[in-house]
């Protein structure tokens, strides 16, 4: 029976699986709807990742990922661009919803995260025409504030709307639940991307007490805090009515499971705790 309305990131289960066995498992719960990893799709091959996708009638929620805009130099800040203008001809070719952008944090040496962030505007500026031309939207997602510094100086959701507004159509954002749910904001601000219609992904998971590892501990949906229910009923109230797509990094928990029990796992979580 499919599952309507989810979606597996698929680094959910990348120590378990390969992008092509990570397709069959989702299948084979009845999860028709993924969003993978570059690395993932470059590892099988890219034309047998779009044969993959094709021949199995997959929707692709989003592809991971573009970003990473700030560097020291132009030529740094250039090549982050070219990269990104590949990335978009990948979505498009895979017949993705978006491009999810995970800006980039700090260049090397500085301390200037307004200079890095008008690198991140820069930046997704000079990709935008190729994305519109391309007909993929490019989705940043904000980061929660610990990565402001590697990973992410785009840090709430408000901040990425203002980008958006800036530089207009072709630009939405992806709202992850672990990166915004602390945000004493955030149900204004998912209103306001509800007017602007900048809603184009939805990620879950949750945040567990203590988590210890900032990168690799996020927690299965219901093992957490987050309000799960509540964050889906405001985001479904500003107009955004797509998947919503399951994302764990977590080394020391999920990723040494076998992918049938954690696929399994998430499907069951989304119908009772989503």
């Amino acid at each position: 029976m499919q599952v309507e309305g989810l979606s597996i990131n698929l680094a959910t289960i990348r120590e378990q699986c390969g992008f092509a066995e990570a397709v069959d498992v989702c299948l084979k719960h009845g999860i028709t709807a993924i969003a993978p990893w570059r690395d993932q799709v470059a590892a099988v091959g890219f034309e047998e990742a779009v044969r993959i996708v094709k021949s199995n009638g997959l929707k692709l929620t989003g592809l991971c990922r573009g970003g990473f805009f700030p560097a020291p130099d132009a030529a740094g800040r250039e090549k982050a661009i070219d990269d990104n203008r590949r990335a978009v001809d990948e979505a498009a070719a895979l017949g993705a919803d978006c491009l999810v952008l995970v800006v980039g944090g700090l260049p090397g040496g500085s301390k200037n995260i307004d200079a890095a962030r008008r690198m991140v505007e820069e930046g997704i500026a000079a990709v935008l025409p190729h994305a519109r031309a391309a007909q993929v939207p490019l989705a940043i997602e904000p980061l929660h504030p610990m990565y402001a510094a590697d990973r992410a100086c785009v840090n709430t959701l408000g901040q990425a709307l203002d980008v958006c507004e800036a530089l207009g159509p072709g630009v939405g954002v992806a709202i992850d639940v672990y990166h915004v749910w602390w945000d004493p904001d955030l149900a204004n601000q998912i209103a306001r991307a509800g007017r602007m219609k900048a809603i184009v992904a939805h990620h879950i998971c949750d945040w567990l007490v203590p988590t210890r590892d900032m990168l690799t501990d996020r927690g299965m949906m219901g093992d957490g805090v987050i309000d799960l229910k509540g964050i889906r009923r405001r985001i479904e109230a500003a107009g955004f009515h797509g998947a919503q797509e399951v994302e764990i990094f977590s080394a020391d928990n999920w990723w040494k499971r076998p992918a049938d029990e954690v696929i399994a796992t998430c499907v069951e979580r989304y119908r009772n705790c989503c």
